[in-house]
């Protein structure tokens, strides 16, 4: 017995455990067991929690660069969205035949509609630069028929290819005529004819104004001409060569609805093509509140000549009218005519009114923008200010305290024989010379030295009678 438990002891392995000393070796195995199920664990698993946290550790270290690649993506996803929407086609057809195919992306003006007041300071107080009357008293506002302005001139006599001036050179004429562009439409007014109609002589006033042949274009339907010839009052716009689109007017007063005729002039090309844009005249030849006039054979090659014809002689194309505001196709008129009527010629007992320039007042400054801006070539510019210079026309800014130039996108006038000639007068100047109506305006108003009772309004109001929305699209010239 005591041999064998000897062996057993020599054998076996004597561990000493104790509360008061600590298993120091224990306490390393165990330390090791940790470590090693780490290791393990971040080695050997690709999903778990080893993972997890590694991918929060990229996450953190790398987070700019994936918010940066998910925005970008976003962007090309929207992008080719947006890009991949069709472009409405336009396939416009005239009387030429077919003009051409094209994608039109259209863009709305930003200041389409708004009719919130245009305003300034007076005096330290800020005021609207418009004054109409309250919309109750708007609607019971009438034609004051009983106030008839004086006028040194009782009647205007049109030269035309019938009634013959006495000293006219009875040249012939050629349409669309490369050396000048008198035509069939114009009749050819010398220089002294031109001098002469300057002159007022007595109560009658003969002139070239348009209109002087049968043969000379501008060719309206019996049916237009018989509406035409009903208007008491009218607004009218024009825009020739599939130019801007048409802005329908806002603002605008029952009575006013009833007793002004609101006019738009085409030709077949912008026909076609508003047609091809989705914008139809209806059977009783409207769109909205604008009654359509269709123009055919129009005098010019130039289309903003053509459209001055609308623009100046208003009295020539509504003969039982008493007054016409004129709106250029870039602008959306947004304030009630009669109330405009009120504000503008009768408060002021005036027969015109037309707005201030913004930026020049002299005639020869506004010659300058003109070449500069390619409005018009140097040569042209230069033969009407040497003409304007030998007749005298001087670098005043502004002739009988008022501002000499004008911006005539706006025209409200009453058709008195006086204001008939001043534009007649207007006409032949752009003919003669260049379509730049601002150059001509000031000689005009300075030669015609008999006119009176002019409103020329400042700039805001101006901004105030309508949204101006800028040219949207050039006009095609005529080729034939």
């Amino acid at each position: 017995m005591t041999s064998s438990s000897s062996m057993l002891n020599n054998n076996s392995i004597s561990i000493n455990v104790s509360d008061d000393e600590p298993d120091e070796f224990a306490n390393k195995l165990r330390a090791r067991a940790r470590r090693k199920r780490k290791k393990i664990g971040l080695r050997g698993g690709k999903t778990g929690t080893g993972f997890s946290h590694n991918v929060v550790k990229k996450l953190l270290k790398w987070w700019p660069v994936v918010v940066f690649l998910l925005a970008a993506g976003l962007l090309v996803f929207e992008a080719s969205r947006i890009g991949g929407k069709p472009g409405k086609k336009l396939n416009l057809e005239t009387g030429h035949g077919k003009i051409h195919d094209k994608v039109v992306e259209k863009k709305v003006p930003t200041n389409l509609n708004r009719l919130d007041p245009v305003t300034h300071v007076v005096h330290g107080v800020r005021e609207p630069c418009l004054k109409l009357l309250p919309a109750e008293e708007l609607e019971h506002l009438d034609f004051p028929m009983d106030k008839v302005p004086a006028d040194p001139i009782k009647r205007v006599v049109y030269i035309t290819e019938a009634n013959p001036a006495s000293v006219d050179d009875g040249m012939p004429f050629e349409q669309h005529s490369v050396a000048s562009r008198f035509n069939l439409f114009t009749g050819n007014q010398t220089l002294k004819q031109r001098d002469e109609s300057f002159k007022v002589k007595g109560a009658d006033a003969s002139i070239h104004c348009g209109f002087y042949s049968e043969k000379g274009g501008f060719r309206i339907s019996f049916e237009d001409r018989s509406y035409m010839e009903s208007c008491k009052a009218v607004v009218s716009t024009c825009a020739f060569g599939g130019g801007d689109d048409l802005y329908q007017p806002i603002g605008m007063s029952e009575s006013s609805l009833k007793k002004v005729c609101f006019v738009a002039f085409w030709d077949e090309i912008t026909l076609a093509s508003q047609e091809a844009d989705g914008h139809k005249v209806g059977d009783d030849r409207y769109i909205g509140k604008w009654r359509i006039i269709l123009v055919k054979n129009l005098p010019f090659t130039d289309q903003r000549l053509n459209g001055k014809i609308p623009k100046m002689l208003a009295h020539r194309l509504f003969p039982n009218s008493r007054y016409s505001i004129w709106v250029d196709s870039k602008s959306q008129l947004r304030r009630d005519p009669l109330g405009v009527l009120e504000a503008l010629l009768w408060r002021s007992n005036s027969v015109l009114a037309i707005s201030e320039h913004g930026a020049r007042s002299s005639v020869y400054d506004e010659a300058k923008a003109v070449v500069k801006k390619n409005k018009a070539t140097p040569e042209e510019v230069a033969v009407q200010l040497a003409q304007y210079h030998q007749d005298g026309l001087p670098e005043d800014k502004r002739f009988n305290g008022k501002k000499a130039l004008s911006e005539a996108s706006i025209i409200v006038r009453e058709h008195t024989p006086s204001t008939n000639l001043l534009m007649c007068l207007w006409f032949n100047e752009v003919v003669r010379f260049t379509s730049r109506d601002q150059l001509s305006f000031p000689y005009v108003l300075w030669r015609f030295k008999e006119f009176r009772n002019i409103n020329m309004f400042p700039v805001c109001t101006r901004k105030d009678l309508v949204n101006s929305m800028g040219h949207m699209r050039k006009a095609k010239p005529l080729t034939s």
